[in-house]
């Protein structure tokens, strides 16, 4: 049996920023990632934007988080390099009936402490974007852009050159829980073996849920439920002279959606997505039939949108705790407090704003985790 003191399961970018603090904080620090990269799944399928923090419940963790997460995001992608750009928001109402709902998230924001947010009304939206329509529209000058796989590879660098390690094809089958704390994992690949590690973060994404089944003694009523929603993601075939936004252009936000939103990529594409799907298993298939439904729906705030362009791109799942019907729910991070298992942290639901958070989710396990 090989022992380690931190085990973090998971190498998304939640996961790799989790295992960056750790090792700045002086711990020794091996990743376990049952891929054979990081980054394969929720962190590398996503719309990679950087979200200020006005559409979450106040007090909730994803606003806390976001908020945070935020701030810090900025300051290490400038730092390091990291591709990114703080390029704003624009949030439309298109139709008479949503300018209340747009309002109510005015003031969402005012709660939640973000205090940039402008309002315009038409004019003044199609004067920032003269490719836009709509009847009104929340300007975010803090949201922005950040290139996943670049924030990911820096952060790799930092739990290496911090003395940590990620053992890729690793994939954790489960294990049990130690009475002293901790855990003894059962680690499959190329050379099955066991683990034991004084401190276990669970940070498995769409697999938090089954690692956590699969620890011997872990309370089964601490673990949160599973529902699947899948997004698919269409982009614009051909270039343009010029991209038709300069800022993110989002719809008014579902229960369980942010809405099929356009992004001018860092790399110069025009994309569409996510819209939502609740699917009983990962599925990351892009109907191309339902290019007629993205191109209608971005049409409501880009009429003069090219006709017949739209192309498959890609699809994510996210890690949903509620289902078709109930209320959102918020990122739930259990930690000894809520379980009583010492040296023993499960993320569940960490979607978005989980990219990010991904910084300030860090601080806030490496805290739950300071006195074990």
């Amino acid at each position: 049996m090989e022992e380690v003191e931190c085990a973090i399961v998971g190498a998304g970018a939640v996961g790799l920023a989790v295992a960056a603090a750790l090792t700045q904080a002086g711990r020794e620090v091996v990743v376990l990632e049952q891929a054979a990269g990081f980054g394969s799944g929720i962190s590398s399928r996503n719309s990679e934007v950087i979200h200020a923090g006005f559409y979450y419940a106040a007090g909730s963790l994803k606003a806390r988080l976001c908020i945070a997460g935020k701030q810090r995001l900025y300051r290490y992608c400038r730092e390091r390099n990291v591709a990114h750009a703080r390029c704003g928001k624009l949030v439309v109402a298109t139709a008479e009936d949503e300018i209340p709902r747009l309002k109510q998230l005015q003031q969402r924001a005012q709660a939640n402490g973000v205090t940039d947010m402008e309002w315009l009304d038409g004019g003044g939206a199609v004067g920032m974007e003269p490719a836009l329509a709509c009847l009104c529209a929340l300007h975010s000058p803090s949201s922005g852009m950040v290139d996943s796989h670049e924030l990911m590879l820096c952060l790799c660098a930092d739990i290496e050159a911090g003395g940590g390690a990620i053992a890729f094809s690793s994939p954790c089958r489960g294990g049990r829980l130690a009475s002293e704390g901790g855990a003894v994992l059962d680690i499959g690949g190329v050379q099955p073996m066991r683990l034991k590690t004084r401190l276990l973060v669970n940070c498995a994404g769409l697999g938090a849920q089954a690692l956590a089944q699969a620890l011997e003694g872990f309370p089964r009523r601490h673990i949160a439920p599973l529902h699947y929603a899948k997004g698919s993601y269409f982009s614009l075939a051909g270039g343009f002279a010029k991209p038709p936004f300069s800022r993110l252009i989002y719809p008014l936000p579902g229960r369980h959606s942010l809405g099929t939103h356009l992004t001018c990529t860092l790399d110069g594409k025009v994309r569409l997505g996510p819209d939502l799907q609740w699917v009983d298993a990962p599925d990351y298939q892009v109907e191309p039939e339902c290019a007629g439904a993205f191109e209608a729906a971005a049409r409501r705030y880009w009429p003069d949108m090219p006709q017949g362009r739209l192309q498959p791109d890609y699809a994510g799942v996210r890690p949903k705790l509620c289902g078709e019907g109930e209320a959102a729910a918020d990122f739930r991070i259990l930690g000894a407090a809520q379980h009583g298992q010492a040296g023993v942290v499960h993320l569940f639901g960490i979607e978005s704003p989980g990219l990010t958070s991904c910084l300030a989710i860090a601080d806030y396990v490496v805290g739950s985790l300071v006195a074990a």
